[in-house]
């Protein structure tokens, strides 16, 4: 099984941590979302990963090798997007990604195969420089790919980009998702790690504070609110509020609601469930906010990822 392993992992900088003892492994066929404040060691925990930079204490282990003295051995099976990529501007993607395989000593055969897994391959033969910040972050991605790695670790790879690039971009990990790649993913984005990932590590000031499953945080942190949408105008709230666990009810609107109740999953089904047994025809019924974000603000307060 393919795995990622950071052992008492540390960086220093003067008196400054960076990176604080992470000890984190990530395992199997999955995308696992790496959260954390700006300067809380995301970017570092990456570049210790691809060998980028050197820790100052620990260990940094794919599949078994030690980055820091076997990185030929740990980095072989691994594709990586790190920062901002830049192409030279008169090369086209064929001619990058042949580039690409002669630096690795990796067949050009996959050329093809990772140009139309990123939507690029009827771009080919047209210059980079012409190239919007989303095709290149896409075409980086197709670089990442070419060798046919097991473990993807990209850093922020939406970031900078337009909605639609970035929904290019969230289309395309989801599908490699399906491939069986294990993708180690750094994001500022909330929404964008709860759409593609699976797990969730989040870190705050060097040091590691959640690892866990998107489901087992969504249980543990979701909402006190719901917001209810109904097939049907509502002309009374009076039997709502007396269904158990509610707390109060909002008239957003004669279609939508507004529920306060103690929080939690069960909860939330259990008035989900009554809701239904009254005969309301309910259109949609979901919580106010991300429970991503619920568990964000309370391990971190209110830094900005």
């Amino acid at each position: 099984m393919v795995y990622l392993e950071a052992v008492n992992l540390t960086k220093k900088y003067g008196d400054f941590y960076a990176l604080r003892n992470l000890n984190l492994r990530i395992e199997g066929n999955r995308c696992i979302g790496y959260l954390g404040p700006n300067g809380a060691g995301k970017t570092t925990t990456l570049k210790l990963f691809t060998n980028l930079l050197r820790p100052t204490a620990g260990e940094a282990i794919i599949n078994g090798h030690p980055v820091k003295r076997e990185p030929k051995k740990a980095l072989q099976n691994v594709g990586t997007l790190i920062e901002s990529p830049e192409f030279y501007p008169y090369l086209t993607p064929k001619e990058i990604l042949s580039m690409a395989c002669d630096i690795r000593g990796a067949p050009k055969d996959g050329i093809k195969d990772s140009l139309e897994k990123v939507r690029l391959y009827s771009w080919r033969d047209k210059k980079a420089g012409k190239f919007s910040k989303g095709m290149k972050q896409r075409l980086a991605l197709a670089v990442a790919l070419v060798s046919n790695p097991e473990i993807l670790i990209l850093d922020e790879p939406t970031t900078g980009m337009d909605p639609q690039g970035m929904k290019e971009i969230r289309d395309i990990i989801k599908d490699l998702k399906k491939e069986g790649i294990l993708i180690f993913m750094s994001s500022h984005l909330l929404p964008e790690v709860t759409y593609v990932c699976d797990e969730v590590a989040m870190i705050h000031r060097g040091r590691l504070i959640l690892y866990d499953s998107i489901e087992n945080v969504s249980r543990k942190f979701s909402s006190n609110h719901v917001v209810v949408e109904l097939l049907e105008p509502l002309e009374s709230v009076e039997k709502i509020e007396e269904i158990d666990e509610i707390r109060a009810v909002e008239l957003l609107s004669p279609y939508k609601l507004r529920i306060s109740f103690p929080g939690g999953a069960e909860k939330q089904y259990r008035i989900l469930k009554e809701l239904m047994t009254q005969g309301y025809k309910i259109v949609s019924f979901q919580s106010e906010s991300l429970a991503l974000e619920e568990a964000y603000i309370k391990l971190i307060g209110g830094e900005n990822v």
